[in-house]
């Protein structure tokens, strides 16, 4: 088991981790606008 192989795989998951979490704050954000939009 090499510690920097570990390292590298774990931060490869938490950045896609981070995008997917990211494009779901990115989809909340853009329908609450739209929400707001046509509800105005």
């Amino acid at each position: 088991m090499a510690s920097p192989k570990h390292d590298y795989s774990f931060w490869t998951k938490y950045k896609r981790f981070a995008t997917t979490e990211i494009l779901m704050y990115l989809i909340m954000v853009i329908g609450i606008g739209l929400g707001i939009i046509f509800l105005s």
